[in-house]
């Protein structure tokens, strides 16, 4: 069986998957960049157990992801906005998105789709090179180790 960390990987994607790998954390993340930033709003989105939530969330605040602000002192409430480390994964979950929506597409359609605010196109992730500037396709990108 496969360990549930990935301590002692000198790996950038398994320190990735250390903050954002568990199965609700991304969808915690995706519902924040839709504009849901309460406990309840948060439920509302998924199927989520209250007690995972709040476990979820406390992670990501104490990770840098999202912060915590009191929005009502009687009760206190909270709410949980991204910091820009948190509206930094806006690229990863974008292209997850496409990626889903072009290898398991639904019947319908994509259910949501990334626009620009400024003109209201359409937003692709791409790659490119960081020397020639040009795109670069995934079968033009090999992967080595730097150490």
């Amino acid at each position: 069986m496969l360990p549930r960390t990935y301590e002692g990987q000198d790996c950038s994607l398994a320190r990735s998957l250390e903050v954002i790998g568990e199965r609700w954390t991304l969808l915690i993340v995706r519902s924040a960049l839709l504009g849901v930033g309460r406990f309840d709003g948060f439920l509302r989105q998924m199927p989520i157990s209250r007690n995972v939530l709040s476990d979820r969330l406390g992670r990501l605040v104490e990770l840098g992801v999202m912060r915590r602000v009191v929005y009502q002192e009687k009760p206190v409430r909270h709410e949980y906005p991204l910091t820009p480390v948190g509206r930094e994964l806006t690229v990863a979950v974008v292209a997850l998105m496409q990626w889903g929506d072009r290898n398991l597409p639904a019947e319908p359609g994509p259910p949501r789709q990334a626009r620009h605010i400024g003109c209201d196109g359409d937003v692709r992730v791409r790659m490119g090179c960081a020397s020639c500037g040009r795109d670069v396709h995934f079968e033009e990108v090999a992967v080595r180790r730097t150490r």
